[in-house]
């Protein structure tokens, strides 16, 4: 693995699922803060959250950012589209497409449409990895199997790749249900390191077992005992204790340097995105959460070693040249 393409994310500033981030820092800010702190690629964060998609590729030149996916969730339980779900993935991909033809440079890896299941009321994880009744049964994967091979070819209708978030709290969690994945489409996967290891799954394993399948990789660290604890008189909403999970690099359990190894011995060419999923408490956190992002990137590159051609090149703050699509 020469050289690794590394982002951050705007969840690691509180921006995912029903949250909008510090109180004292909107989109542009959140941006900022992470070029900032020395990251030179991003994923978008939701839809909509930066604008529509020529003002998300405006904030995206502006902090001289790098555009490295973004994540879409798909009701797969359901086995068809709606018109609501159809029109949010292709919103995406026209985000995307905005923010890598203003922003994409060569020489970095494509940024990809995130799709993931969305699960469905009352499915929280972490499930017993070994109870293979409590996943989708046939029919139903059957109709998530078709779902996906859609959202692939509307992706890339946008001319962007596609890839596969395995999520907590949803229908493709545990190592089984990735493996069905696998052996039933044609997607490619994201490593989670943090989603894996509460899910059962070793994330050094999962680089062997899903090999040249996974393209894109979300480092995150997690403390096992945070789900253990909250869990131990019977399940809890993930919502409860997630962010408390979420640890900075050093302070979980996650084998991070056995994972990049991993992936340097598969010659991982794709993106590694810093994540750290933490809910805002409502006060002033802008500051601190980019101290605990500074921490991460310096922790990583420390683990990669020498820097040698490690370095991401990135369009500089307010250019509007357009990048090669990708």
């Amino acid at each position: 693995m020469t050289g690794p393409a590394i982002a951050g994310a705007p969840v690691s500033f509180g921006v995912w699922g029903p949250h909008t981030g510090p109180a004292d820092g909107d989109g542009r800010a959140v941006l900022a803060k992470l070029a900032a702190a020395g990251y030179r690629g991003s994923e978008l964060g939701p839809t909509g959250y930066l604008g529509d998609p020529d003002r998300t590729a405006d904030g995206f030149a502006a902090a001289g950012l790098v555009p490295a996916g973004v994540y879409v969730g798909l009701e797969l339980a359901a086995g068809r589209w709606t018109p609501e779900g159809r029109a949010a993935l292709d919103l995406a991909c026209r985000t995307l497409r905005a923010v890598a033809d203003r922003c994409g440079v060569p020489g970095v890896p494509a940024a990809p449409i995130v799709l993931a299941d969305e699960g469905a009321p009352g499915l929280d994880g972490p499930r017993d990895p070994r109870d293979t009744a409590s996943g989708l049964d046939a029919d139903a994967w059957a109709g998530a199997a078709r779902m996906l091979t859609e959202a692939r070819a509307v992706v890339a209708g946008h001319g962007l790749p596609a890839t596969f978030h395995p999520h907590l709290g949803t229908f493709v969690e545990s190592g089984w249900e990735v493996e069905r994945l696998l052996a039933t489409t044609a997607s490619t996967v994201v490593l989670d390191t943090g989603h894996a290891l509460l899910a059962g799954t070793d994330p050094v394993a999962a680089v062997a077992a899903w090999g040249a399948r996974v393209d894109h990789v979300h480092l995150k660290d997690v403390a096992t005992a945070v789900p253990a604890q909250a869990r131990r008189g019977g399940p809890v909403p993930l919502r409860d204790w997630w962010s408390q999970a979420n640890v900075t690099f050093g302070r979980g359990d996650v084998d991070l340097a056995g994972v990049l190894l991993a992936l340097q011995r598969r010659d991982y060419g794709g993106w590694l995105v810093v994540e750290q999923d933490v809910a805002p408490h409502g006060g002033p956190q802008l500051t601190e959460f980019a101290q605990d992002q500074r921490h991460n990137l310096r922790t990583l590159r420390d683990l990669l070693g020498p820097p040698g051609s490690r370095a991401l090149p990135h369009p500089a703050a307010g250019s509007t040249d357009r990048g090669p699509r990708q």
